[in-house]
């Protein structure tokens, strides 16, 4: 049963990632690019947390927040920026 689990969760994870890199690929404007950039991150996030919880250990906590924290601060950098170019 947790083989089964694991291999849906990864399918779908990389259903998700693809998806993501669709559109930070075609996407028009720059915040699309910014949405599916902070789309594949938080699916890097799953996947790292799925990993942890199916093979049970927490070592991974520290990446967790540290790839939280990246994307926290790279959306907001981004943003910003997207503003700032704004007529």
């Amino acid at each position: 049963m947790n083989a089964v689990v694991a291999i849906l969760l990864a399918g779908l994870l990389s259903l998700t990632a693809l998806l993501a890199l669709v559109r930070l690929y075609r996407g028009p404007t720059l915040l699309d690019r910014v949405v599916a950039a902070d789309m594949l991150l938080a699916t890097i996030l799953g996947a790292v947390g799925a990993e942890a919880a199916v093979n049970r250990h927490a070592t991974t906590l520290p990446v967790l927040v540290v790839l939280a924290l990246l994307g926290f601060v790279g959306s907001v950098s981004l943003v910003r920026f997207a503003v700032r170019d704004e007529p």
